[in-house]
């Protein structure tokens, strides 16, 4: 086996474990009314739609038209844009001290629509291409919303069992992505180099900054809300982004988006950290309630 083989299987089975580990952490430290409770509220619900699915892609579509890069790779870039609803968004809130709860709301809510939405808009937006939805289901509900159910139904039925694991969890959650992060990004750093005489990575940074701008300010005064909203933009849902690509694109497309799940990544975690330093632990107060 090769480093590159070796780095790769690590890679992935660290994502895997992160995207399983954090939905148990994440059922089992909270209940069913928490992530639906925020969800009632129409004109949030209405903001974050509007901000994934309207207006990133329009920003992806302008940011390809500006910018000088391959087709190969503005394909990649509206396959992203047209992706919501990450597992690494619970995360993400939860280093951001934001209300965990809203983080698991919205990323459940975003990933259903994406189910829905790809297989509709992207051959709109990509002629030719032909998206096969319950590819895209099956992955996301096994490794999700299975996981997530689960935990919802341990905190429900043996409160202590969950209280118990759930810390173990969300400590094996976190050891896991940075291990993803660090095989990720040594797995990519010839691809994010050959990038840059491409304006590939220039677009990839615009397209990060743009959708975290846009959350942002759809998120309004309350920081929690800016936190979740601005987050769960800017971190598209790479999970199902492959899977189109890997059916439908060639290499050079896969590359792209797997040099943009590292990027957001490198970029969202520190932003995070800085959305929460000013902030009571917020995220700690929902897991425990």
């Amino acid at each position: 086996m090769t480093a590159a083989e070796l780095l790769t299987t690590v890679a992935q089975l660290s994502g895997l474990i992160f995207v399983v580990t954090s939905m148990l952490a994440m059922g089992m430290s909270l209940t069913i009314g928490q992530i639906v409770e925020p969800l009632r509220n129409v004109r949030l619900v209405v903001l974050a739609l509007l901000a994934n699915f309207v207006l990133v892609p329009a920003l992806a579509y302008l940011i390809a038209a500006v910018i000088p890069i391959d087709d190969d790779l503005r394909t990649g870039l509206i396959v992203l844009a047209t992706a919501a609803g990450a597992p690494f968004l619970p995360k993400l809130v939860q280093v951001a001290h934001g209300p965990i709860a809203l983080g698991v709301g919205v990323m459940v809510l975003l990933m259903l629509v994406t189910i829905a939405y790809l297989p509709i808009v992207l051959p709109l937006l990509l002629p030719g291409v032909d998206v096969d939805p319950w590819s895209i289901a099956q992955s996301l509900v096994v490794l999700m919303l299975v996981p997530l159910a689960i935990g919802l139904l341990i905190r429900a039925n043996a409160a202590s069992t969950a209280a118990e694991y759930g810390p173990v969890f969300t400590k094996a959650s976190s050891l896991a992505i940075v291990i993803l992060m660090v095989a990720g990004l040594a797995l990519s750093a010839r691809n994010i180099l050959g990038l840059l005489g491409t304006g590939g990575i220039v677009a990839l940074l615009l397209f990060v900054a743009g959708s975290l701008a846009i959350g942002v300010v759809l998120g309004g005064r309350d920081p929690g809300t800016r936190a979740v909203l601005g987050l769960g933009t800017a971190q598209r849902n790479v999970s199902a982004a492959l899977v189109v690509t890997a059916q439908n694109f060639g290499t050079d497309t896969l590359t792209f988006v797997l040099v943009g799940a590292i990027v957001m990544l490198l970029i969202l975690m520190p932003v995070a950290r800085r959305l929460g330093g000013g902030t009571a632990p917020a995220g700690e107060g929902a897991v425990a309630a």
